[in-house]
């Protein structure tokens, strides 16, 4: 049972959606703080002097709020836009290059890299061990070379 589940979390999908959801939620407090500061501030200067609310009486002592209604769509449509255009396109074409089996090129690998593939060579190649000192002859009196 556990190991179906520990399956099922573990499946790509599942992950990315995990991510998606904790970006979003935190780059729509970011957009939530930009509409308030600057958005809201340019809407009430467009829209003429006095409080900016948004709201209109509609009679019986309620209250149309479409003030919060504007503030929520330019959130949605700015958060929407950005996880558009620097996660979900990127990622997409990443997997339409790899569908092409156009990887990207490899980074090089680092010198302690290469020098384990040098030393993995040397091993695979049978260097005689008799060839090659094991300790320095400075070494302590009993890990002196054979």
């Amino acid at each position: 049972m556990l190991r179906g589940f520990k399956d099922f979390i573990m499946r790509g999908n599942v992950i990315d959606l995990a991510v998606g959801i904790v970006i979003g939620a935190a780059f729509t407090a970011v957009v939530t703080g930009f509409t308030n500061s600057l958005i809201n501030p340019i809407i009430h200067r467009v829209g003429g002097g006095g409080e900016f609310g948004g709201k209109v009486k509609i009679g019986g002592g309620q209250v149309l709020d479409w003030g919060a209604f504007i503030n929520a769509v330019i959130t949605f449509l700015i958060t929407a836009a950005v996880l558009y255009f620097f996660f979900v396109l990127p990622m997409n074409k990443l997997e339409e290059r790899r569908r092409r089996g156009e990887e990207p090129p490899p980074k090089t690998p680092s010198e302690e890299v290469q020098l384990l593939r040098e030393i993995r060579d040397a091993l695979v190649r049978g260097t005689p061990a008799d060839n090659v000192p094991v300790y320095p002859s400075d070494a302590p009196e009993g890990m002196k070379s054979r």
